[in-house]
């Protein structure tokens, strides 16, 4: 039986009347995402029991709503965006039963959060060619895996890591990949911060030395791991380029406003820009719409690409403006201290922060060069380009 909005605010009324937060209290807030979680209002579309009822993606808007409204706490999105927009969605499709019941409430609630290891130092534009291993132990049947992984966003807070490995090298290289979910507090499993040209490290590098993970950890088949990991990876592209955004929101925000509140700073020339600008970001935010409301009738598709290709290239390009409609004030940064961010905060911060952190727009995610690759291929139906590489052992190529 379809679920309807009005039985969600319903259940939702229910909900805030059994288990209303007294209090923003750690322990509060996370009873209450608990509580939301058993309902079925954490995601509605997921199954019942899940998290979700089985409703359409729409209504999860309903919920939201009606839950805002009422001071309701949040699980901080943002914190925990790779297991929400990454590893959740691989969990439902590829995951056990006992998988799913097992992470994917506390994921959700944000008291486990999830980290990525999928790029390596040899193998980032080419995540295929990854050279980090994972050996069966006869024994036990557990994995042992060796290898580095790199530019892994929140690996320093991360109890729990999405992890490809190559389980085959005699097979070509999409083929001798599994998936697994790594504990990131089990031996051998060493995290070093990257510092950034912002002087911050939310990034790292992390080290696999004889990690553990029992075969029950594996996600889908063995050799299944690059159809698991193209899941996460199209759900990773949506998720940073679909974004909600409000109307003159996210990076073009502080440009506008500084246009209106300083008009001493203003120029013909950068008028014109700000105004082409201005029409891009809206142009982009209408499309986000769109992409999402396509989500809502199946998995999402290569335009999650595409979409993520103009998030770059627009950050890139509004946040180069505010430094020249700012002068020389948009040449001052405001703090190189070396920290470990819990999440990247574009809009709280000043104009200099925002020019250095969207220079790696056009890199976390899949880089724009091989996005263009995948909207040529899979959008336009362009002819792929011709490799060399894609049958031979992955054993036998040349590194």
């Amino acid at each position: 039986m379809t679920v309807t909005a009005e039985e969600l605010r319903a259940r939702a009324t229910e909900l805030l009347a059994a288990h209303r937060p007294r209090s923003r209290a750690d322990a509060a807030r996370t009873d209450f995402l608990r509580a939301r979680f058993d309902a079925g209002l954490a995601w509605v579309h997921y199954p019942e029991g899940l998290g979700g009822l089985g409703a359409p993606r729409s209504l999860q808007a309903v919920v939201d709503a009606e839950l805002a409204a009422a001071g309701a706490p949040d699980n901080d999105p943002r914190r925990i965006g790779i297991g929400l927009g990454m590893a959740a969605p691989t969990i439902l499709a590829y995951g056990t039963e006992e998988q799913k019941r097992r992470f994917l409430r506390p994921l959700w609630t944000g008291e486990e959060v999830w980290c990525q290891l999928f790029s390596e130092p040899g193998a980032g534009s080419d995540l295929a060619a990854l050279g980090t291993r994972a050996v069966r132990e006869e024994a036990t049947g557990d994995w042992i895996v060796d290898g580095q992984k790199v530019w892994t966003s929140s690996a320093h807070t991360a109890r729990w890591a999405i992890l490809i490995a190559r389980t085959d090298p005699a097979l070509p290289k999409h083929q001798g990949i599994t998936y697994f979910l790594c504990d990131m507090h089990a031996p051998g499993v060493e995290v070093r911060p990257l510092r950034q040209i912002t002087g911050e490290a939310e990034f790292n590098e992390v080290f696999l030395t004889g990690v553990r993970i029992p075969d029950s950890q594996r996600l889908g088949a063995v050799g299944q791991g690059w159809a698991v990991a193209r899941t996460t990876l199209m759900n990773e592209r949506v998720s940073i380029g679909g974004m909600r955004i409000p109307r003159e929101g996210g990076m073009i925000a502080p440009v506008v406003a500084a246009w209106r509140e300083r008009p001493e700073l203003r120029t013909h020339a950068l008028h014109q820009r700000l105004l082409e600008l201005w029409v891009e970001a809206e142009v982009a935010r209408l499309t986000g719409e769109r992409l999402r409301q396509q989500l809502v009738a199946g998995q999402p598709g290569p335009e999650g690409s595409g979409m993520k290709l103009t998030f770059a290239r627009l950050n890139q390009q509004i946040s180069g403006l505010e430094v020249e409609l700012l002068g020389e004030e948009g040449l001052l940064y405001g703090d190189w201290t070396m920290r470990r961010p819990e999440l990247v905060d574009f809009t709280g911060r000043d104009a200099g922060y925002r020019y250095l952190r969207a220079k790696g727009n056009s890199i976390e995610g899949g880089t724009s060069e091989i996005l263009l690759n995948i909207v040529a291929e899979r959008v336009l139906g362009l002819p792929s380009e011709p490799r060399d590489d894609k049958d031979l052992a992955w054993k036998d190529l040349a590194r």
